[in-house]
């Protein structure tokens, strides 16, 4: 459909809305229900039939399921039926373990999906862009991923970048008048947008046309390019430790079978019991098992409001040195209320918080005032509010802002001064110059209804006072003076010291009729006056950055305002030592690189700074060695979040462009969910080595149970489904129970982890050897003395040993809880692992008392007696450690 042929009438009627209200809910439902999700189809995912057969896939598994048909092929029905049970078995497991990671990282992606501002039945709200649906009334603005076609219907300033469909990458502007030629190209569609084009100034409204695979991104969507997942650098470490124990694990393997043979044991059941050996000694469950942690691990951080775009994050987040976060609504509560206005003569306090619309004007003399008498202050709210796209509204009994929170403050305050809808509405806004981070002004073409034309200009007070010429007074309009500007910068500090942030209002009259280029338009500006608004921290951030101290980690503020005001702030939180530094953007511009690395670490509030300041910062700290986290919102944040090592973008403020770019998206804008996200992280790369120290120290002891046997020329200790068995059962349950366990008490007091620390770091390669040796030696003694050379005593014997290899490493998965001792934590703060362990015990018992499974598994009843001696030898390796640390 030729949409931009249509003038907005014909294109309400042909798609059935009311431009005004939007579609209601249940039209919105009908439509999705008749034209599907908007969504690019995607490439079939892998069915579960295909997912389970993959876990056969594993070198080992062939061997083993090679050995198991040799087996059956000799006449050992019984083993060749229990291994191939307990392949099955493991294969179940690691499919389940898959299937979950799988469903995980789908509800990742579909919780990081972009939303889309849409007007439902007169009221805007907010949902996930593959919910719209054709007639849905959508908004646009600056830094915005464009979700489906849209036929414009307003625009304000609204520029597109197309080069996703037209290669173009210079913005196109766009209107709202309908084309009069047919067959037009895309770049050419100037009154419509594209899905998946990026909004890069202004704002506009639109009606969708085309949704998913209608849209013209779907109809060229070959030229998409699918993106897999790719393994994060955890994994990618584990991936070669696998292959290193492949090597290890054949070669142990190759002499255990080799001793066997030459001390006399038959070579069938010396190479099955090799074979069963080399799985035991590969956890191939582990990358299954990591992924499962990673992704649980994720799941808590969304319920903490952060939610992780790209697993690798996870493993960063427990490196972090920096946190470089903004101050706005991040580090406080993004709740303006303006608390004191100011002209060139006068000065008056504001009561009132937040964005209730009660509250008075009061002099210095806490006399209360009449604005009526005060022109000035009267014209500079009046003025606020119409530069301004913020809407105060009622929400169950509570006021909240629709829009920017300091322009939601300045309506609030033209409310509270007696400026109404219906004031507001005698004036029509013609043209607009957005905000923008660079300028750090807006500005706004207004004509009152009687004919008066003028531009008024909001944004930072040393923006705009070099671009005023007169100054608005109690006496009228006059020229600005050198001892003007002295006071209003008097002033300006007076309220930074408040830590207030201030705005400036400022206006120009215009001829009717007479056209301006942008440039024109702010300059010669009448100064009326200035706001102090604040924006308390929140309470909860400045504990969060004093345990980020304790952990090593140092919290920098970046903020766009005054100086005194970040200092004020930074004060209050306790972000910053005595003999911290506070840099301006003007001084970061005229350092060089060398400069800024050489005070960069002293450094803890950078102000007035812009978004291409944040690139600089962010690579002084790393070239000091820093792992850095950034956060951003807009779309100029969008190279120093991708830049750092952690990008970190706001799920309420932050524009799509900025959440593509980072790694972790926090729901609430707030600086102590960067906090919690780093403690879940490190504990999620601790729980990791837990699993990996318990499964490699069993499978040490498995080994050296086995070939200390053959040494010694004594019988196998263990048959080879035991092992089998082991494997799965000991070994699984518990391990992913470690990658649930909660985070030590002291894991944000200890310094952050280097991105170079090896897996083994930190002694853990000593304690899996020294671990797995100690239960591969107490299941010998126990073996042996069992058997006292007496061969009718084997199956005993081997049961004996079978039970005290089980109970040693059920006992030791405790100590694996934590890096010091068995005794640091509390056994039962642990609850999925103490059901893991018993659910263990209790197969355990299984396999040794019911008699249909003796001759499967080779066991036999053992005495009540026994099991003295068996659990006092299996608390050996763990309790021997754990008191030489205590």
């Amino acid at each position: 459909m030729n949409w931009y042929q249509y003038n907005l009438e014909n294109l309400a009627r042909k798609l059935d809305v009311n431009m005004d209200l939007g579609l209601s809910s249940k039209q919105a439902e009908e439509r999705l229900k008749k034209l599907g999700y908007n969504e690019l189809e995607e490439g079939k995912s892998v069915s579960l039939l295909l997912l389970f057969f993959r876990q056969f896939q594993d070198f080992m598994v062939i061997v083993l399921l090679a050995a198991t048909l040799i087996s059956g092929l000799l006449g050992e029905y019984v083993d060749a039926i229990a291994i191939m049970a307990i392949v099955f078995l493991n294969a179940v497991l690691g499919f389940f373990q898959e299937q979950k990671a799988e469903k995980s990282l789908a509800k990742l992606k579909e919780l990081s999906a972009p939303q889309a501002e849409v007007l439902r039945s007169g009221i805007w709200e907010k949902v996930h862009s593959r919910e719209l649906v054709v007639g849905d009334i959508v908004k646009v603005t600056s830094g915005d991923r464009v979700s489906a076609d849209l036929r414009l219907l307003t625009v304000s300033g609204l520029e597109v970048e197309e080069s996703s469909l037209t290669g173009e990458s210079l913005p196109v502007l766009k209107q709202t008048k309908e084309l009069k030629e047919g067959n037009v190209e895309l770049g050419d569609q100037v009154n419509m947008v594209f899905s998946g084009t990026l909004v890069t100034r202004g704002s506009g409204v639109g009606v969708v046309v085309g949704t998913g695979m209608k849209t013209a991104m779907g109809q060229i969507a070959s030229l998409l390019v699918q993106t897999s997942r790719m393994p994060t650098p955890l994994e990618r470490k584990l991936a070669e430790l696998g292959k290193i124990l492949i090597v290890t694990a054949l070669l142990l393997t190759a002499f255990v079978v080799i001793a066997g043979v030459y001390r006399g044991h038959p070579l069938y059941e010396m190479f099955l019991a090799g074979v069963s050996l080399a799985v035991a000694a590969i956890p191939e469950g582990l990358p299954a098992i990591v992924t499962v942690a990673l992704s649980l691990g994720v799941q808590r951080m969304i319920k903490k409001k952060a939610i992780v775009r790209k697993l690798s994050a996870v493993e960063t987040l427990g490196c972090a040195s920096v946190i470089c976060s903004d101050k706005t609504g991040t580090m406080t509560e993004n709740q303006m209320t303006v608390k004191q206005v100011s002209t060139i003569d006068e000065h008056f306090y504001v009561t009132g918080e937040g964005y209730d619309p009660y509250g008075a004007f009061f002099d210095g003399r806490n006399q209360e005032v009449k604005l009526g008498d005060i022109p000035a202050i009267s014209r500079m709210l009046l003025y606020g509010s119409l530069c301004n796209h913020a809407r105060v509204v009622n929400k169950e009994d509570r006021y909240v802002v629709d829009g920017d929170p300091t322009e939601g403050a300045l309506r609030v305050a033209g409310w509270k001064a007696g400026v109404t809808e219906e004031s507001l509405a005698e004036w029509e806004i013609t043209y607009e110059i957005p905000f923008d981070s660079d300028r750090k002004r807006m500005s706004v073409v207004v004509e009152h209804r009687s004919g008066e034309r003028l531009i008024i200009v909001k944004g930072a007070p040393d923006v705009l006072l070099p671009r005023s010429t007169s100054v608005y007074s109690s006496e009228g309009q006059r020229p600005l003076m050198q001892k003007d500007a002295q006071v209003v910068e008097s002033k300006i500090g007076n309220m930074a010291d408040q830590a207030l942030r201030t705005i400036a209002i400022c206006y120009k009259p215009l001829k009717k009729g007479q056209s301006y280029n942008d440039f024109e338009l702010e300059k010669d500006l009448t100064f009326i006056g200035v706001t102090g608004i604040i924006d308390p921290p929140r309470k909860e951030v400045k504990r969060a950055i004093e345990e980020c101290h304790q952990a090593g980690i140092k919290t920098v503020m970046i903020t766009g305002d005054h100086a005194k005001t970040a200092r004020a702030i930074a004060r209050d939180l306790e972000l910053m030592p005595e003999n911290g530094q506070v840099v301006e953007g003007s001084k970061l511009s005229a350092m060089n690189d060398d400069q800024l690395e050489a005070i960069i670490d002293e450094t803890y509030v950078f102000a007035r700074v812009t978004p291409q300041h944040k690139l600089r910062i962010v690579q002084a700290f790393q070239k000091q060695g820093h792992v850095v986290a950034m956060t951003g919102d807009g779309v100029n944040d969008a190279p120093a979040i991708k830049a750092s090592d952690i990008g970190i973008s706001m799920g309420q403020s932050g524009t799509d462009v900025a959440k593509e770019a980072s790694s972790l998206v926090l729901l609430d804008d707030n600086f102590a969910t960067i906090r919690s996200a780093i403690q879940e992280g490190r504990n999620i790369y601790e729980n990791i080595r837990k699993f990996i120290r318990y499964l490699l120290a069993s499978n040490v002891g498995e080994i050296l149970v086995m070939l200390f046997a053959m040494l010694l020329a004594l019988p196998l200790p263990l048959v080879p489904v035991q092992i089998l068995w082991v494997n799965l059962v000991t070994d699984g349950l518990p391990a992913m129970a470690l990658g649930l366990d909660r985070s030590e008490g002291d894991v944000m007091k200890r310094s952050p982890r280097s991105p170079k620390e090896g897996i083994f770091a930190r002694g853990l390669g000593f304690k899996i050897i020294s671990r797995g040796f100690m239960i591969g030696i107490v299941t010998l003694i126990a073996f042996i003395m069992a058997y006292q050379g007496d061969p009718e005593r084997l199956l005993y014997a081997q049961t004996i040993a079978f039970s005290t290899l089980v109970v040693a490493q059920l006992i030791h998965v405790f100590d694996c809880r934590s890096e010091r001792s068995v005794f640091a934590r509390n056994p039962f703060s642990n609850l999925y692992l103490i059901g893991a362990v018993l659910s263990s015990l209790l197969l355990m018992l299984v396999v040794i008392y019911y008699d249909p499974l003796h001759p499967i598994f080779h066991t036999m009843d053992v005495p009540l007696r026994d099991w003295i001696f068996i659990t006092g030898l299996g608390a050996v390796p763990t309790f021997l450690w754990g008191f030489s640390k205590k």
